[in-house]
């Protein structure tokens, strides 16, 4: 998915998919902690934060104050804020922590602005239901027969088995 910002008189393109797919790239338990004195990936993420935060912050503050999701949109911001604020940890693997940390919290930011613009994900693969695509609605029971997780996936997506 694809927004706009505006930015000094002109369009800014926001490419979600870019930025979940950076945060993916690295809270991957794979993932080479960065060698020393490189920040790309620490920069890369807090410059998709730095376009992304005021654009969160400006759909939760369309939403009445009592509402659930301006609530929780504007706690991650704060907690995003407080992230971006800390330094990593000068100890051996402290850079991959932190931007760990950083890229957890862009993806809760995508998380908030696709929920804030009306996006539905696919409950199975985390990826977008776009327009056109065949999906179905879904209702995953707990064991306590409570519903864990109600939404909708895409209909290639049905016959996969979600790992948490």
């Amino acid at each position: 998915m694809t927004g706009t910002v505006e930015a000094a008189g002109s369009t800014v393109p926001l490419d979600v998919d870019t930025m979940r797919a950076t945060a993916r790239r690295l809270i991957a338990e794979s993932t080479d902690p960065p060698t020393t004195g490189e920040t790309a990936p620490t920069e890369l993420l807090r410059g998709h934060m730095a376009l992304l935060m005021p654009e969160v912050e400006r759909l939760a503050a369309r939403l009445p104050k009592d509402s659930i999701p301006r609530y929780c949109a504007l706690a991650c911001l704060g907690e995003a804020r407080q992230k971006l604020a800390a330094e990593p940890s000068p100890a051996p693997g402290g850079a991959i922590t932190y931007a760990r940390r950083l890229a957890r919290s862009l993806n809760a930011l995508v998380d908030h602005y696709e929920t804030l613009t009306g996006v539905t994900m696919c409950l199975a693969c985390d990826q977008p239901i776009r327009d056109g695509d065949e999906s179905r609605p879904y209702d995953h029971v707990s064991p306590s027969g409570v519903a864990a997780g109600s939404g909708r996936i895409h209909a290639r997506c049905a016959g996969t088995v979600r790992r948490r």
